[in-house]
């Protein structure tokens, strides 16, 4: 059979939920790298430095374990669906704010509050998903839902090219206020979830330390693994368009560097896929083990081909192996998370993750000093090493693949 056939068996309604979780993320990341593309420009004009412009993109990272927190209490409260929409509309505008930024400090701080928004996304989304599809399509639709993420990137990266001489960067965060239309959709097509309709009376009734009770040693666990997580993905992206400037010397609008960054993105969304729907066979951690040492071997063809052609070889596959892993990421935190916490604990722990993982590029640009400005031994060693911590502590962690979520929970899973 097909690893695909679960996304064939979906109905309508399951293929819309899928769909709206999948494009909120990717509009969610597109918004979010825009900034990444335009801080030359923005630094311009403000006459300030590109290290004051790129505080936003830490602001961002700051703020996003806020709004899991909060979005995702709200949405354990009052539901998925109108708390997603919600969030939708107030990062889109956010985003459209942030165009009129009369100042540097303007700007900061409406990528505070974006980031606050863009945290609450992606565990309400995520949970709206996988508790609206059959167990057995966990593993295929969670790949490839988080391949929303490489699919945003990729978009900001063809509309910067595509309009950024020609509408400024001002333009670019209009154009970013598009996902604010996903909400219609979602209000059309996307009905609510069931299973947090079953548990709605007892979620109510029910606080943040109450529902965590005998679950703080799981919420802190998970934290470590998404740390992990985030400096594996994070190590391979960042700086990777500062390696093609200093160590390839290619220009940043050239053909050349926007295929590279192409391949790095067709690369994650073909390893979400695979290893997502690996992970329905072999497990969830078995699958982000196998991916992450994979990632080891093909680390010299990434930095160290001696041509283009190879170059982009070894970033299709080094993205197979680090978003691979990823792709098993949404089902593996929403199995795990206690029933009533669903919408709250898998992107807390993701987006707290991904906030200790913020030192991830200082830190590779610390050891690249260290070895005479090498970008590509910085990058090399990162990523070798955070692969074998990723493997270990997927390897020491529980996993609860199948899991019934709802009343039928009960007395599943572990």
């Amino acid at each position: 059979m097909s690893p695909f056939a679960p996304l064939r068996e979906l109905n309508t309604t399951q293929r819309h939920t899928v769909l709206a979780s999948f494009l909120g993320w990717t509009l969610d990341a597109f918004d979010y790298f825009l900034l990444t593309f335009v801080i030359v420009g923005v630094a311009q004009e403000f006459h300030v430095g590109k290290e004051q412009v790129a505080v936003g993109l830490l602001l961002t990272l700051a703020a996003r374990p806020v709004g899991a927190l909060l979005f995702g209490r709200l949405a354990d409260r009052y539901g998925r669906r109108p708390i997603l929409m919600l969030d939708v509309v107030l990062f889109s505008l956010f985003e459209l704010a942030t165009a009129f930024s009369t100042s540097l400090t303007m700007l900061l701080v409406l990528r505070f509050l974006f980031g606050i928004a863009m945290g609450g996304e992606w565990g309400i989304g995520a949970s709206l998903a996988m508790e609206s599809i059959p167990p057995r399509a966990r593993g295929v639709v969670s790949g490839l839902l988080q391949s929303g993420y490489p699919c945003g990137f990729f978009l900001g990266a063809l509309v910067n090219w595509l309009l950024v001489d020609h509408i400024g960067w001002r333009g670019l965060f209009v154009v970013g206020a598009a996902p604010a239309l996903l909400v219609l959709y979602i209000r059309r097509s996307v009905p609510e979830s069931e299973v947090w309709q079953q548990g709605r009376a007892m979620q109510q009734k029910k606080g943040l330390l109450e529902s965590m009770r005998g679950h703080w040693k799981l919420a802190i666990y998970l934290m470590l693994l998404m740390m992990a997580f985030n400096m594996f993905s994070h190590g391979s992206q960042d700086l990777y368009h500062t390696f093609e400037e200093e160590g390839l010397h290619l220009p940043t609008g050239s053909g050349a560097a926007f295929m590279l960054v192409a391949m790095l993105n067709l690369g994650a969304l073909v390893g979400g896929l695979f290893f997502g729907s690996l992970s329905e066979r072999i497990g969830r951690r078995r699958a982000i083990i196998l991916a992450a040492l994979l990632a080891i071997p093909v680390i010299p063809l990434w930095m160290h081909g001696n041509s283009l052609p190879l170059l982009a070889l070894g970033a299709f596959l080094i993205q197979v192996m680090v978003q691979g892993a990823w792709g098993v990421v949404p089902t593996h935190l929403n199995e795990l998370a206690p029933e009533g916490m669903r919408g709250t604990l898998p992107g807390f722990a993701y987006q707290t993750g991904n906030l200790l993982a913020a030192v991830t590029a200082n830190a590779q640009l610390w050891i690249a000093r260290q070895h005479g400005d090498d970008l590509a031994f910085a990058m090399s060693a990162w990523i070798a090493g955070v692969a074998v911590l990723l493997a270990v502590l997927a390897w020491l962690g529980p996993e609860a693949r199948g899991v019934r979520f709802g009343r039928d929970r009960v007395g599943t899973g572990g």
